[in-house]
């Protein structure tokens, strides 16, 4: 049997950044935006993105524009990546209002839905995306600030605004959770993360059942490993460049790959989707 070859670089060497990082300084830029015609799947429908600035929710808060959706963007501070977004946004003739904030805040979830309303008269879906994640070589590296950060960030921000959602959400509402891979096959150095993520999962298909005699869809997307602006801003530069190689397609997917998934579960092609996950991930085998 022939030795497996040595993984070799996917993308050129770069800094490590600050989390939750730049899209701005990211080389190369991560593919954001498809170029054939949309049908109108979303059309007039308003939609609540959080880490919408970059990465997977800049993806689908495009994706949702092209389709007709408005869109609100929530994003902690990374205001030159929600202004590209917008712009981007508002090339399709759709409206996109960017509202920078503290996800872990419970009263910033209430911000949001509050803009949702008093911009556009209605909330329609709902995508929890934004997410934080931190190696640690092991369990007792990990501290209490930082798992207190990690879950307050991942997976109590979702229930904060899927609460504060609820009242404005009717009959035909979709509401999306991001949660990752690692909630199936886990992950040796994200140990808290890989946990919300899990938790996410369960939040999905629990929520799902609370609200199914409302009519109200609750589905999940689980990417698999995604070229986003968490990849340089949590690995180092010799992780960095092999990211995504030890996938069965052998590459890291893009944000456009994954923003798909969330205008099915948000569209009527998903109307009877509800307490589902759906998994691109590049041919990752996952049970659950």
């Amino acid at each position: 049997m022939q030795q497996s070859e040595e993984k070799k670089p996917l993308r050129p060497e770069q800094e490590q950044q600050r989390q939750p990082g730049l899209e701005t300084e990211m080389d190369p830029k991560p593919v954001f935006e498809r170029k054939e015609g949309p049908v109108g799947k979303l059309m007039d429908r308003v939609a609540i993105i959080t880490g919408g600035d970059s990465g997977i929710g800049r993806a689908v808060a495009i994706a949702f524009a092209r389709e007709g959706a408005d869109v609100v963007i929530g994003y902690f501070d990374e205001h030159e990546d929600a202004a590209l977004t917008q712009k981007h946004v508002e090339e399709y003739g759709r409206k996109a209002v960017l509202v920078p904030g503290d996800l872990t805040d419970e009263k910033h979830s209430a911000e949001l839905v509050n803009k949702a309303i008093d911009t556009f008269g209605r909330l329609d879906i709902v995508v929890n995306n934004a997410a934080v994640q931190y190696p640690q070589k092991s369990l007792e590296d990990i501290t209490a600030e930082q798992l207190q950060k990690t879950f307050a960030t991942n997976i109590f921000a979702q229930f904060y605004l899927s609460k504060a959602a609820l009242p404005h959400l009717k009959e035909g509402a979709s509401i999306i959770n991001t949660t990752s891979v690692t909630a199936y096959r886990g992950s040796s150095h994200l140990l808290d993360y890989s946990s919300t993520k899990g938790a996410i999962v369960s939040f999905t298909r629990s929520l799902s059942a609370s609200l199914a005699e409302k009519k109200i869809r609750v589905n999940a997307v689980a990417p698999g490993p995604i070229w986003t602006p968490l990849i340089p801003a949590t690995f180092d530069a010799e992780q960095v460049k092999t990211f995504g190689s030890d996938v069965p397609l052998k590459r890291a997917g893009e944000p456009v790959e994954v923003a798909s998934c969330y205008v099915f579960l948000a569209s009527d092609d998903g109307s009877y989707m509800t307490g589902q996950v759906l998994h691109p991930n590049g041919g990752e085998v996952v049970n659950g």
